[in-house]
Order: C-alpha cells, then sequence, then structure tokens
C-alpha cells in the first residue's frame, strides 16, 4: 500500500476503502473526511491521474483495476488528466477543518486542485 497509516482496519479492508473513496474524489471533484484518511488518499489519487497523463492502454488498464466504476477511469483519462499536462505533481489539496462533532475527529477536505 501507499502510506503506514492501518487506519484502524485490516489491509484488505482498508485497501477496499481508498478503492472507494479514490472513486469518489473523481466524480465530485471533493471529498471531507478524517484527515489521516486524506493523507493517506492523496498519493492513490495522484497516480491515478499520473497514469491519465500516459493515453495508453495499459494505464488506462491499470486505473480500471483500482478505480471502481468504468465512466470515471474514463471522466479521469478524458477530463481531469489533460487538465494537469503541464503540472508535475501537486494535483490534490489537503484542507483541515476542524473537528467532527461527535468524536471529535480531526476532519479534512481533499479536492483536486
Amino acid at each position: 500500500m501507499f502510506g503506514t497509516r492501518k487506519l484502524g482496519r485490516t489491509s484488505d479492508q482498508r485497501k477496499a476503502m481508498l478503492r472507494a473513496m479514490t472513486t469518489y474524489l473523481f466524480e465530485n471533484g471533493r471529498l471531507e473526511t478524517t484527515f489521516y484518511r486524506a493523507k493517506e488518499l492523496q498519493p492513490v489519487a495522484e497516480k491515478m491521474i499520473t497514469l491519465g497523463k500516459k493515453k495508453d492502454l495499459a494505464a488506462y488498464r491499470k486505473a480500471l483495476a483500482w478505480i471502481t466504476k468504468e465512466d470515471v477511469a474514463k471522466k479521469v483519462f478524458d477530463e481531469v488528466a489533460p487538465k494537469y499536462a503541464d503540472r508535475n505533481g501537486g494535483y490534490t489539496r489537503v484542507t483541515r477543518i476542524g473537528p467532527r462533532r461527535g468524536d471529535a475527529a480531526e476532519m479534512a477536505v481533499i479536492e483536486l486542485v
């Protein structure tokens, strides 16, 4: 996996959560979650955009292996990646928004720059 945080889950649950969060992020452009989940999601999302910039079949298949919806993967390759064609990384931004009311977990918004 990408980071070292376990996030209180087993490895297969963690992978499934990151896949779902990555798909949701590209579908909507932004995602509100806990700060540590957002920091774990950041390198995964940036890797998908880098794959989208390659524009070949092998990269598309790798993206489909991670992103759970085919139309979202197509969106990454057709809309999102060309927007960052001249940028060498730093496609996402994590912004802290304060503690959650129920358990005071530090919340953050991860969004595409």
